[in-house]
């Protein structure tokens, strides 16, 4: 018997998405897979399944459900294939990579690993979950890498030992370099500045860092030596989606320089710095890097924009399930969207900046998807975001009039969302060469 076709979203999705298709042996987990990508991609503010379901024109998200806690399919092997095609884009152009947990405040304590801990988000302890999270950042797009959940003492498995977070960030710096990945540098906050074990690893393997430290972080010095606070160095810091930022940089030397120094940025008032407004880094960077880097370390910036994106407009913490395996699919589909994103944020980049393949550049621009009057001519991660939302908003309709439709058939608007349709997927941009990777 002949195997049906899988039902179509947008092409350029459709596209995407078959790079996955042997993974999913049955053609319906594999719809459910690019419906969970139109979901995520979409504006509407709490990504749960009965909401993605309407947006695709399901009766209610039971399938999306089963998809993501009892259907056979292997997390690793989508990983894999995202990965691979992370490595396939980049090439060998080092990366800069970003280190950030993040956390989700959760109630009661039926979802794995939640436990009452630190959470970043709101700055205080309270009952969540928590994860550490890896980015790469080249040529200002970011790509996910890694996730890991973070399991507290009192939540461990029988089967399981326990982790710090500065632990599972070795790790995951020890599998990214394991595929093949040139690290640039390392930038993190301060919960990995401050952890021995993470900085002598760093270190161990002769890894350029950044890391943020606290006011109060403790350097050994011989007797009769002191601390010297050198002058102060103004740099012009350029922002994400802001102005660019006057802010000062100078060196604090504990008794001789070292080969691990140490830098207070601000960006309010030099003759008595607030805290809340300057904060403290460290690096094994060498040279003279006085003017570069305050600029290098702001790339940490990216950590906040980047997880931001994730948790604000693809939904992380929008799943409603309890067991780790199945919310760790949800992760890792998240994860695949914004690789959708990142992919196109860096050819319209490229098209804005000139570098675009002749195909790319008559698409992308000007015509006719660029008449649009909210089509975004930015060349950030959420630009490329907004304009992908564009070509998905005929499909989002048609999800929601359907079954109006039934009721009420007008033959002539359901043949123009049809039609409509038809144009958006012929938008089609990514390189061939990216599209045949898996």
């Amino acid at each position: 018997m002949e195997l049906r076709q899988p039902v179509a979203t947008v092409g350029f999705i459709d596209d995407y998405c078959l790079l996955y298709r042997a993974v999913f042996e049955d053609v319906r987990l594999y719809e459910c897979f690019k419906w969970l990508h139109v979901g995520m991609l979409s504006p509407v503010s709490r990504k749960t399944l009965p909401e993605i379901a309407k947006l695709v024109g399901l009766k209610d998200g039971q399938s999306l459900h089963h998809f993501l806690r009892d259907a056979l399919w292997q997390v690793e092997q989508v990983r894999a294939i995202r990965l691979h095609l992370i490595r396939q884009q980049i090439g060998s152009r080092p990366i800069s990579l970003c280190i950030d947990e993040t956390g989700d405040v959760k109630k009661g304590n039926t979802t794995d690993y939640v436990a009452r801990q630190y959470i970043g988000n709101i700055g205080t302890t309270a009952n969540g979950i928590v994860s550490v999270n890896a980015y790469a950042v080249v040529d200002g797009i970011t790509y996910p890498l890694l996730f890991k959940i973070y399991k507290p003492k009192s939540r461990l498995k029988a089967d399981e030992s326990y982790q710090s977070k500065p632990q599972l960030a070795i790790d995951i710096i020890r599998e990214i370099q394991t595929m093949g990945f040139t690290i640039e540098r390392v930038l993190a906050d301060s919960l990995y500045g401050e952890s021995s074990e993470f900085i002598s690893f760093l270190q161990q393997l002769q890894l350029p860092y950044i890391v943020a430290i606290r006011s109060n972080h403790g350097v050994l010095m011989p007797k009769a030596q002191r601390v010297r606070y050198n002058r102060w160095h103004a740099y012009d810091q350029p922002l994400v989606q802001h102005p660019t930022q006057r802010r000062y940089i100078r060196e604090i030397i504990f008794g001789t320089r070292r080969s691990v120094r140490y830098y207070q940025i601000t960006k309010g008032s030099t003759d008595n710095p607030d805290n809340a407004d300057s904060w403290f880094i460290m690096t094994n960077l060498t040279g003279d890097i006085i003017g570069s880097v305050g600029s290098q370390y702001t790339l940490r910036a990216w950590i906040e924009y980047g997880f931001k994106q994730v948790k604000n407009e693809l939904g992380w913490h929008d799943y409603r399930l309890t067991d780790y395996k199945s919310i760790e699919r949800w992760w890792e589909i998240i994860f695949s969207a914004y690789l959708v994103v990142s992919l196109h944020a860096d050819v319209f980049k490229r098209c804005q900046q000139g570098e675009g393949d002749e195909a790319a550049e008559s698409t992308v621009h000007p015509l006719p998807f660029g008449q649009h009057r909210d089509w975004e001519m930015g060349t950030t991660w959420k630009s490329a975001l907004n304009n992908l939302r564009l070509l998905i908003q005929p499909y989002w309709c048609w999800g929601w009039l359907e079954q109006w439709i039934q009721v009420f058939p007008i033959p002539g608007l359901k043949r123009a969302l049809h039609q409509l349709m038809d144009w958006m997927d012929t938008f089609r941009i990514l390189p061939e060469r990216l599209l045949m990777a898996a």
